[in-house]
């Protein structure tokens, strides 16, 4: 981690599980070089915690305001924090996570 690195805190809100959203969000924060994790939750959303530079978290939140194709996103909420620097890597999250 270095002094630079953020941490990126994202709700998805929309028609964004069972369009492989997940998926998409792995593949593109894994393109960006971020680590961190996507989860679906219970009430119908998708969070995906993400830590890296700014500029790569910006790109990151980008593409989850817009979806992958069969998405609909209604709504993000942000949170932004220093990293913890926990994570090594990107992953997928199964339901009932634990979180951080």
């Amino acid at each position: 981690m270095t002094p630079a690195e953020e941490r990126l805190d994202a709700v998805v809100r929309g028609r964004v599980q069972g369009v492989g959203f997940r998926f998409m969000v792995l593949e593109e924060a894994s393109r960006l070089g971020l680590a961190g994790w996507v989860a679906n939750e219970q009430d119908g959303s998708v969070r995906c915690v993400a830590e890296g530079p700014r500029e790569r978290l910006q790109t990151l939140l980008e593409f989850l305001r817009a979806g992958p194709r069969g998405a609909r996103v209604d709504e993000v909420n942000v949170t932004w924090a220093a990293a913890a620097g926990t994570m090594t890597r990107f992953t997928v999250r199964s339901g009932g996570h634990a979180g951080d």
